[in-house]
């Protein structure tokens, strides 16, 4: 890969942004700031093989929405009974997330179920992307390495002749949260053989930012705060959405969520990568309020395979 510089952005787009809870809603948000989505997960402690207990429906449409779960019937799909096919689907999702797969919904699959995370799947047309895509040497060493980055089904990715990608942002992104994904771009472009460069909102463009609010029209609604942050597609559609909904920050605020962290992870999805089972990769599923990311190895080592770089 040719070596870049990296040109970071100017922080006198910062200094006037306050470092406090920073939120852009298009509708009513709960009173209630911890509340989630997800939280119904917690009301099933414990659930097993065999129980039928409220919520277990929800559960089932929550594992469905990540890939985890699909029922040939419909019926099955929709009651509370605790069968098999769940039970296995639990243990998939136990798994990637390095839970000991026992199918019981225990306190710490709770504790992963409810943290915020990306609303892309976890699992496509029956390919695991938490699994790892391969084992292989280190070509500078001896060290035997597992690869834990994953790739989107069919590796979609830009042409070997688009290494060049623009990107604007719609009317509806606030302007404290360009700066961030300003960034974010900037170090994509430092760690890849890619460069980005920004357009005006009534251009065309490859890749479209935009801060959008339930249902939203790509097939992929919203859920309001505190569940999926935000979602982006594989090459070379181009579309990354914020959920306006969330509590969005610049750096680490309680309670809130970075900007240019969730918009690390999106480009990645952009580019082609999927998720990563390294907790500590940009490309993890999932994150916790006020925590901070950037590109990590697994990450960079992701697009350096799926480019042939």
């Amino acid at each position: 890969m040719a070596s870049k510089f990296f040109h970071p952005i100017s922080f006198k787009f910062l200094i006037f942004i306050l470092l406090a809870p920073i939120g852009h809603a298009k509708r009513s948000i709960p009173s209630d700031i911890n509340s989630s989505s997800f939280d119904f997960i917690k009301k099933l402690k414990g659930c097993h093989k065999g129980n039928n207990t409220n919520e277990i429906h929800e559960l089932k449409t929550y594992l469905e929405r990540f890939g985890y779960l699909k029922y040939q019937n419909k019926t099955h799909a929709t009651d509370d009974d605790f069968d098999d096919i769940l039970e296995s689907a639990i243990k998939t999702y136990q798994k990637n997330y390095h839970i000991k797969p026992s199918g019981i919904v225990d306190d710490e699959t709770i504790s992963q179920m409810t943290t915020p995370r990306c609303g892309v799947p976890d699992i496509v047309n029956g390919i695991n992307y938490m699994q790892p895509s391969g084992d292989k040497h280190s070509s500078s060493s001896n060290i035997h390495i597992v690869s834990h980055y994953s790739f989107f089904p069919g590796n979609p990715k830009w042409p070997s002749t688009k290494t060049y990608l623009t990107y604007r942002f719609l009317s509806n992104v606030p302007t404290y949260a360009i700066p961030p994904a300003v960034s974010a771009f900037q170090k994509w472009d430092a760690a890849t053989h890619f460069s980005f460069g920004q357009v005006q909102t009534n251009q065309i463009s490859d890749l479209v930012i935009a801060f959008h609010s339930r249902d939203h029209g790509d097939g992929a609604p919203f859920d309001g705060r505190g569940g999926i942050l935000a979602h982006a597609f594989s090459p070379t559609n181009g579309r990354f959405h914020y959920d306006a909904d969330e509590r969005w920050a610049v750096g680490s605020v309680p309670g809130s969520f970075d900007l240019e962290t969730i918009a690390i992870h999106e480009i990645g999805h952009l580019l082609g990568l999927g998720h990563s089972s390294v907790p500590q990769a940009s490309m993890y599923p999932s994150i916790g309020p006020g925590e901070i990311k950037n590109l990590h190895p697994d990450d960079i080592e992701g697009i350096r395979v799926l480019y042939n770089r």
